[in-house]
């Protein structure tokens, strides 16, 4: 079995996430598959998700890094219009209603942003 990589990884200086601004793209490997991952800001809060869809996995944004509806309240699958609460990714309309986004944890530090890898989520080698 493989070591696993728990050392912050690297993702993007703190001002490339701009408020309700477009996301940040990167890949993640899920349990030893490759998978894509957007990295947006609300309430001035860095947030990451799955590039997933939590009714049918499919990749969400409606262009490369653009995941929010009109009002930049919601982010929103370009398939269904599914409506996701940005803080805890909680599907509040649409047909994954109650489904969650999968989360990965990033931080701040210094200007910077930071993706945590887990049993899960390892980088890409």
């Amino acid at each position: 079995m493989p070591e696993l990589n728990l050392a912050p990884q690297y993702l993007c200086d703190a001002a490339a996430l701009q408020e309700c601004g477009d996301a940040v793209l990167f890949e993640v490997s899920e349990w030893g598959q490759n998978a894509p991952a957007f990295a947006v800001r609300f309430d001035n809060v860095a947030l990451a998700y799955l590039n997933r869809c939590a009714h049918i996995p499919a990749e969400m944004d409606w262009q490369p890094g653009k995941f929010w509806d009109m009002d930049k309240r919601f982010i929103i699958c370009s398939v269904h219009g599914a409506l996701y609460d940005p803080p805890n990714g909680l599907c509040v309309s649409g047909p994954c209603h109650g489904a969650h986004l999968v989360a990965i944890e990033v931080r701040e530090e210094s200007g910077q942003v930071y993706w945590y890898p887990s049993e899960r989520f390892q980088p890409l080698f």
